[in-house]
């Protein structure tokens, strides 16, 4: 058995993954996959892994050393150099229970590898490609970048101000979100391999990926009959404070009055509109007039602390020089030791009966040459058996806002029934947070976040301030096998529904708690939302303009927290089934996204140097920006990262002379002249339509993307073609199109989404009558009692 830290089990003993990846989202898939205990052989090239030689910072590296970026993703895996045409390389896809690849389709064909056929061999197997747009659809064979991905997908286009460019985020945050939904969709899938179903091809899209890192915008304009959304900045939201830059962030219209009363602006509540964030902008010179001097009186750590008094997400910037020094890390032990030399974030869950595996050295190039292969499994079951691979999984959710309903929306596409657990006193506060119809009776049902992170879902109402609340929650949780919450810590403690309470009830559950700042600690009680979570850990600092101020990644690191949730759910499942042992997991959100941004202060240990804002060239070798096109703010994002591309982009600009420059023959070089070639860049894409130039740009293989509004990314051909986008017909708002997963169909099904998102207490019959087993007259009770209900209270 392999076994952790402290001689606890790994929740995934025994599973066997095969990677052949030459990027970030692959590498980061086996890495969450070995620190939950799988054995993880890395196919490389002769050469290595790419990610062997790069530095984000450009730092160079001594001869033989490798990059710590490759060190703290293949920490504790196994390397292969082996050709695809031997048979030793069929041998390990063979002997394998789960294969991640990162290629296209013809660049599988190149490796020898066809996911149908493998599965016809291995009809247990899970086979995850992870490519820029999936496998089929008119973009697959395209060349494209994080910079790009984040164009197509609406990122970039409401981030910055309108008198500026558009700004990406910083940090390559889609590599790592396309990497945990894929571990998690290897858990998914294998769940059902393992009861004696079929296995699976997941072709992974991380266009699709990307585009779930956004709030389904198209669902805003549609649900509260808004214009497609322009860019903007919070306001407030990364501000000057006397001594440096502090985070603030506003999601509820009570958290503005109580930062109204803060910085003692009684003004500021005098105007409706500014409740929500959306309509602040439009006073933003008045919002920066009144609360500037305030904030210029006091240090980041006054401020913080004040806003602590008043329940309020404000929090210190964060970057690669400070993040391992913050209370938070030293106090909880967040950091730990390298074998390469350099600490890093251990993994984002913490679990009560398992640990992660012991962090080991990253894998000397082929030192596992020599081993023997995996000797293939015996098959015992239906290979056409392609019931939904969660199907049988019930899971009781408690969660609100993102980045709860971000993992519980992935569970229920795969096939769990996801049952949703508000209250009449306290609904999902993302159902009317942001913005509200003023115009119609039911206006908490037309929140777009809660729509698109909530189907499959069944909403029942329990008041778990009453004893008759907590006891039908205690019954549903009596048949469930996991529930999940995102409350602060003392909300469940409050309730008396600590995990050793539910763990009593039914000793198999899995107790998901995914606090901002974990259950324990000198932030335990501090209150925090995904851009919190952004500004602390650096992914603000890195996300800007050079001269500019550090700007908001705007919530994307609410669903990556969500996709962590997810698949730190089902390892936790996967250890119930084979032990009947349920436990806590403990997720705090901070810990998620330190994650993903780890390489800030590693490389700041390594090299001695603080990644900072680049604007759009971000970091790396690459030539990359956005440029103007003709028309009204049209933006063209292009990234040229080879010699090939360059080449490829002399010749359509037609060979100009200043291209003969030999100072632009190398990656190096070209870098050391970004200035130059970006002004003169300009001058051509000024003259300049941004659709032709997008397609001329991508025939000749050089990544590049229109920067369009996250409103309108459903009119992306690619997003239609793979079946992104499900049309549903909802009771009450009527016809819309909803996101799923970011990877192709499953095999045998025709749609990810069965249920529109629920109302408030739709199913609170069905639920309480079937899963209960009350009456209709305890039902009349309790709707007569305020326990259940379908309306908000007071609405």
């Amino acid at each position: 058995m392999n076994e952790g830290l402290d001689g606890r089990p790994t929740p995934l003993d025994g599973l066997r993954v095969l990677e052949i990846s030459d990027r970030i989202a692959g590498s980061y898939c086996g890495k969450l996959l070995v620190d939950a205990g799988a054995e993880v052989r890395k196919i490389e090239p002769p050469q290595g892994d790419p990610l062997r030689l790069r530095t984000a910072s450009r730092s160079p590296l001594p001869n033989t050393t490798d990059a710590p970026l490759f060190s703290y993703l293949n920490a504790g895996k196994h390397s292969l150099t082996i050709s695809p045409d031997s048979e030793r390389y069929r041998a390990e896809l063979a002997g394998a229970d789960v294969v991640v690849l990162t290629a296209t389709r013809s660049q599988a064909a190149d490796l020898g590898i066809d996911p149908q056929r493998l599965l016809a061999d291995s009809p247990h197997a899970v086979v995850v490609t992870i490519s820029d747009f999936g496998w089929a659809g008119p973009y697959a064979e395209r060349a494209a970048s994080e910079f790009t991905l984040q164009a197509w997908a609406g990122s970039t286009g409401f981030r910055g101000d309108p008198a500026g460019p558009p700004i990406a985020i910083g940090g390559e945050l889609g590599e790592y979100m396309g990497g945990a939904f894929a571990a998690f969709g290897a858990l998914a899938v294998r769940r059902r391999a393992e009861r004696g179903g079929a296995g699976e091809h997941l072709d992974l899209s991380m266009l699709e990926a990307v585009t779930l890192m956004q709030s389904s915008e198209w669902l805003h304009s549609q649900l509260l009959q808004v214009p497609p959304v322009t860019r903007t900045i919070e306001v407030p939201s990364i501000e000057p404070a006397k001594d440096g830059y502090v985070g603030i962030t506003m999601v509820t219209g009570q958290q503005w009055l109580d930062f109204a009363a803060m910085v003692d602006c009684p003004q500021l509540t005098e105007i409706p509109q500014l409740r929500f964030q959306i309509g602040r902008w439009e006073y933003r010179d008045l919002i920066h007039e009144l609360i500037g001097p305030w904030l210029a009186e006091r240090t980041v750590e006054e401020i913080v602390e004040l806003g602590q008094l008043f329940r309020l997400p404000i929090a210190p910037l964060g970057n690669g020089s400070t993040i391992r020094d913050m209370a938070y890390m030293r106090e909880r032990g967040v950091f730990v030791r390298n074998p390469a030399g350099f600490h890093q974030p251990r993994p984002p869950w913490l679990m009560s009966r398992c640990r992660p595996a012991p962090l080991r050295p990253a894998p000397i190039l082929g030192e596992a040459n020599n081993e023997p292969p995996w000797q293939p499994r015996k098959f015992v079951g239906n290979p056409s058996d392609h019931r939904l691979p969660l199907d049988g999984l019930r899971i009781v959710d408690l969660t609100a806002f993102w980045a709860g309903p971000a993992a519980t929306h992935l569970l229920g596409a795969f096939g769990a029934d996801v049952v949703k657990v508000e209250s009449i006193q306290r609904p999902d506060g993302i159902r009317y947070s942001g913005g509200m119809r003023t115009d119609v009776d039911d206006w908490w049902e037309y929140g777009w976040v809660f729509h698109a992170m909530n189907t499959n879902k069944r909403s029942v109402t329990l008041d778990l301030g009453s004893d008759d609340g907590r006891q039908l929650f205690t019954r549903l949780v009596t048949g469930a096998d996991a529930v999940i919450e995102n409350f602060s810590p003392r909300v469940m403690d409050n309730f008396g529904l600590t995990s050793d309470v539910l763990l009593a009830v039914n000793p198999k559950l899995v107790v998901v708690r995914m606090p901002a700042f974990g259950l324990e600690g000198p932030w335990r009680d501090r209150v925090g939302f995904a851009p919190t979570m952004e500004q602390i850990a650096g992914l603000a600092w890195v996300t800007g303009l050079p001269d500019g101020p550090p700007v908001a990644p705007r919530g994307a690191c609410d669903p990556l927290a969500g996709v962590h949730a997810a698949f730190a759910l089902l390892a936790a499942v996967n250890f119930a089934n084979r032990t009947g042992a349920g436990q806590l997991v403990e997720l705090p959100m901070i810990e998620a996204v330190l994650n993903v941004t780890a390489i800030q202060p590693i490389e700041a240990e390594v090299f001695g140097v603080t990644l900072s804002r680049e604007g759009n060239r971000g970091h790396g070798w690459a030539v990359q920006n956005l440029y103007r096109c003709v028309g009204d703010d049209a933006w063209i994002a292009v990234t040229v990262a080879t010699d090939e591309q360059w080449h490829a982009l002399v010749e359509l600009m037609g060979r100009p002379s200043w291209c003969d420059d030999p100072a632009l023959a190398t990656v190096a070089g070209r870098r050391k002249c970004a200035d130059d070639i970006d002004s003169r860049l300009e001058v051509w894409f000024a003259d300049q339509q941004l659709a032709s130039a997008v397609e001329r740009l991508a025939a000749a293989g050089i990544p590049a993307a229109p920067v369009v509004s996250p409103s309108l990314v459903t009119e992306n051909p690619q997003l239609h073609e793979r079946g992104f986008f499900e049309l549903l017909e909802h009771p009450r708002t009527g016809s819309g199109w909803y996101p799923c997963p970011p990877f192709a169909r499953l095999a045998g099904q025709s749609r990810w989404l069965r249920r529109t998102p629920p109302t408030l207490g739709e199913h609170n019959r069905e639920v309480l009558r079937d899963l209960c087993e009350l009456t209709e007259a305890d039902l009349e009770r309790l709707t007569a009692s305020g326990v259940i209900g379908t309306r908000p209270k007071g609405a």
